[in-house]
């Protein structure tokens, strides 16, 4: 495992052992220039706490079509997705366009009051939440939602030190940071689909960060950078993190956003719960470029950047005749 995608294990910065901030630091550097993924060990996120918000994904897609699509997604990509909702743009696979995802999934961002000034201002990716009528799953999201913000927070002291900046230079760029919650169900693929026929097509994601939780049933592959796709192992106890477009960006391109699809094959159906996490909603990114010269874009905001790439995006979906952009693995 260690030898195709790296391991970080946090253990030794949360026990505040001298040196473990640059080693780790170091450790992503290598990570994201030569993989684009990296597995998490001592990152503290309870297994309990994973295990249950699984079986909430499960609750939740198990609920009959009518209850779903009564979320049906929004402009803010909060809500329901349905089956085959989604087609890839970017086409990784060859010259043939590939067929819509055969997965569904629900989004959920943070949870903003009525009278938020976002809220009221109408501002797009920053619309309230809708949740199912299942008791405990609003608790169980919000929850699993807060741990996994905790622990991207915590990171971000490495992500500097790997770019060669002081630890605290991301902290103001994350306060109050944008991120999502998928739940996707993934049923099993079938043997006869042809071959241009994904549960989510090869993509990348838009994400400064993607914090995966593993699960025991297989499908995601990713695709190095010298062409070959690998099956991504779960070790028990991991996470698994990537970035996306918007870290290639800041970075000036330094870091890498790598491909990545899912196929079920497993016989079961399959549950992922990936979240997205990105910066605030009105902090202004220049690129981080290794002499301190401009960049080879311009500075840019997150909804900037989520607007910029709405039609170049990884996959899209149609509803009420808007083209919405969809984050998803």
């Amino acid at each position: 495992m260690s030898d195709t995608i790296p391991v970080l294990d946090l253990a030794p910065l949360r026990a505040n052992e001298p040196g473990a901030l640059e080693r780790l630091g170091a450790e992503l550097r290598h990570a994201f220039t030569e993989v684009g993924f990296y597995f998490l060990r001592g990152h503290g996120v309870p297994q309990s706490l994973l295990d249950a918000t699984f079986a909430e994904a499960a609750r939740f897609h198990a609920q009959p079509l009518e209850a779903k699509t009564a979320m049906k997604i929004d402009e803010h990509n909060i809500g329901y997705m349905p089956m085959r909702g989604a087609t890839a743009r970017y086409n990784l696979v060859g010259d043939t366009p590939v067929l819509p995802n055969v997965n569904e999934a629900v989004f959920f961002k943070r949870e903003l009051p009525a009278d938020h000034v976002d809220v009221l201002a109408k501002a797009r990716f920053r619309g309230r939440n809708r949740w199912p009528a299942l008791p405990g799953f609003r608790e169980q999201i919000l929850a699993t939602c807060d741990a996994f913000e905790r622990l991207a927070l915590s990171l971000l002291p490495i992500y500097a030190r790997a770019l060669d900046r002081p630890a605290d230079y991301f902290a103001r760029f994350f306060v109050d940071p944008m991120y999502t919650l998928r739940m996707s169900h993934y049923p099993e693929h079938s043997p006869t689909a042809p071959n241009n026929e994904f549960g989510i097509a090869p993509h990348l994601d838009t994400s400064f960060m993607t914090i995966l939780a593993q699960n025991k049933i297989p499908g995601l592959s990713l695709r190095l950078p010298d062409g070959r796709w690998i099956d991504a192992p779960a070790p028990e106890g991991a996470l698994l993190v990537n970035g996306g477009m918007m870290l290639r960006r800041w970075t000036d391109g330094r870091f890498l956003a790598t491909p990545h699809r899912v196929i079920n094959r497993s016989g079961q159906e399959r549950y992922a719960i990936p979240f997205f996490f990105d910066c605030n909603y009105r902090a202004v990114m220049t690129p981080i470029t290794a002499d301190g010269s401009a960049g080879k874009e311009p500075p840019f905001s997150y909804a900037e950047f989520m607007t910029t790439y709405q039609q170049a995006n990884f996959h899209h979906a149609q509803v009420d005749g808007k083209t919405l952009e969809l984050q998803g693995a």
